[in-house]
C-alpha cells in the first residue's frame, strides 16, 4: 500500500512541504488544471507539475484526473478527435512515470453534495447529501456549483447538454463508454499505465441524468467491456458506500483479488435512516462503514496500489476548498496507515 494525498497544484492553499510532514506520506495525486477538457495536456505543464512535486521530496505516480470530454460520453461525431488528444496525454504522462490515471464517466456533473458546510455535533463542518435539499436545487437556473464541476457552460448550453443525456439514456452511455475503452485501454497498455474509473458519486441518477458505475453488477459489466488489468477501478468507499446496497468489504475483496484496483479512495460515510448521508471522520465508529474491515480486505487480497484519504471535514478553524483541507485528511491518512501497520504486523488478523 502506498499512501497519497491530493494536491491541486500551485493554486492549492496547502503547501507541498506541509503534506510531506504527514507520517507515511510519500505520494502526490494531482493533475494539470488549466487545460480545457478535451485538449491534450502540454508536455511543459506536465513537466512543471512533476518538478514541483519531486522538488518537495514527494513522488508523482497517480493522476486524478484526465477529464473525458462530454462529446465522448455523448458519442458525437468529433469524439475521435478528443480521444486522440486523450491518448496523447496518456503518452506524455508515461514519460514522467505515471502509473495510474483516475477518471470518471459521469454526465455533466462530477461528485454532488447538497451542502458543503453542514455543522456536525462536534463543531466541525462536512459535506452532506440531503434529498430535500436536492429537490430545491436547479443546475440550470440557479448558481449551483461544486468543486470539480465544469463551470464554463452558459445556462443555455447546460440545458441543451442535460437534454442530450436524457435522450441518450443508460444504454447509450454504456455504448459510448465501451467505444472509449476500446480506443484508450490499448494505449494505456502500451505505455504501462492503469486506467481506474471512479464510481458515480453518489451512485444513482441525479437531475434525471444517467449514471452507470454504481454497483457490483455494473462494475462487473464495466470490467467485462475490456478485459485487461489496464482497465481498472478506483475503489471509492465514499462513493459506492453512500448506499447500504453496496457491501464495501465484499467489493474490495472481489476486485482487488482480480487485480483490477490500482487506486483507492478511503473515507467514511454516515448513512441516515431516510437514505441521506453525511461525510464523517474516517474512524469506523463515526460513520456507517467498517474502515478496518475494508483495509483488511485490501491487505488479505494483496493490494499494492495507491490509497488516498478522501474528503475530510473542516476542523480547527481551517478554511479552504470544501472536502480538501489539510488537517482532517492528514488525520485520516494517519489513521489508515496505523491500521495498515497493524495488519502487516499481525499477518492480516
Amino acid at each position: 500500500m502506498k499512501m497519497s494525498f491530493r494536491w491541486y497544484g500551485r493554486q492549492d492553499s496547502i503547501p507541498l512541504e506541509y503534506i510531506r510532514q504527514i507520517p507515511n506520506m510519500k505520494n502526490i495525486v494531482s493533475a494539470v488544471y488549466d487545460v480545457p477538457p478535451g485538449e491534450a495536456w502540454p508536455e511543459e505543464s506536465i513537466q512543471e507539475l512533476y518538478r514541483d512535486i519531486t522538488a518537495a521530496g514527494l513522488e508523482f505516480k497517480v493522476v486524478e484526473s484526465v477529464p473525458v470530454h462530454e462529446d465522448i460520453k455523448l458519442g458525437l461525431p468529433n469524439r475521435d478527435t478528443y480521444i486522440d488528444n486523450y491518448i496523447d496525454t496518456i503518452a506524455r504522462l508515461s514519460k514522467i512515470g505515471i502509473e495510474v490515471i483516475c477518471y470518471n464517466f459521469m454526465p455533466v456533473f462530477d461528485w454532488t453534495r447538497t451542502q458543503l458546510d453542514k455543522q456536525l455535533e462536534d463543531g466541525s463542518t462536512a459535506l452532506v447529501y440531503y434529498k430535500e435539499q436536492l429537490k430545491k436545487m436547479d443546475p440550470v437556473y440557479s448558481d449551483l456549483s461544486l468543486p470539480g464541476w465544469d463551470a464554463s457552460y452558459t445556462r443555455e448550453e447546460l440545458q441543451a447538454l442535460i437534454s442530450k443525456y436524457k435522450e441518450l439514456g443508460e444504454a447509450g452511455l454504456w455504448s459510448n463508454l465501451e467505444y472509449f475503452l476500446n480506443r484508450v485501454i490499448p494505449a494505456a497498455e502500451e505505455h504501462g499505465i492503469k486506467m481506474a474509473i471512479h464510481p458515480d458519486d453518489p451512485p444513482w441518477s441525479i437531475f434525471g441524468l444517467p449514471r452507470i458505475i454504481t454497483n457490483e453488477a455494473n462494475l462487473d459489466r464495466f470490467l467485462n467491456l475490456y478485459d485487461s488489468e489496464a482497465n481498472g477501478i478506483t475503489l471509492c468507499s465514499g462513493s459506492l458506500g453512500c448506499t447500504s446496497d453496496n457491501d464495501m468489504v465484499k467489493l474490495a475483496a472481489k476486485y482487488i483479488s482480480l487485480n483490477r484496483v490500482p487506486f483507492a479512495h478511503l473515507r467514511n460515510i454516515k448513512i441516515l435512516e431516510n437514505g441521506d448521508f453525511e461525510e464523517s471522520a474516517h474512524i469506523s465508529s463515526y460513520g456507517s462503514l467498517d474502515m478496518a474491515a475494508i483495509l483488511q480486505a485490501l491487505y488479505k487480497n494483496g493490494f499494492t496500489g495507491y490509497i488516498r484519504p478522501d474528503h475530510g471535514r473542516m476542523i480547527w478553524g481551517e478554511t479552504g476548498k470544501p472536502g480538501y483541507g489539510l488537517y482532517d485528511r492528514a488525520l485520516g491518512s494517519t489513521y489508515l496507515s496505523g491500521i495498515w501497520e497493524m495488519l502487516e504486523k499481525s499477518g492480516g488478523k
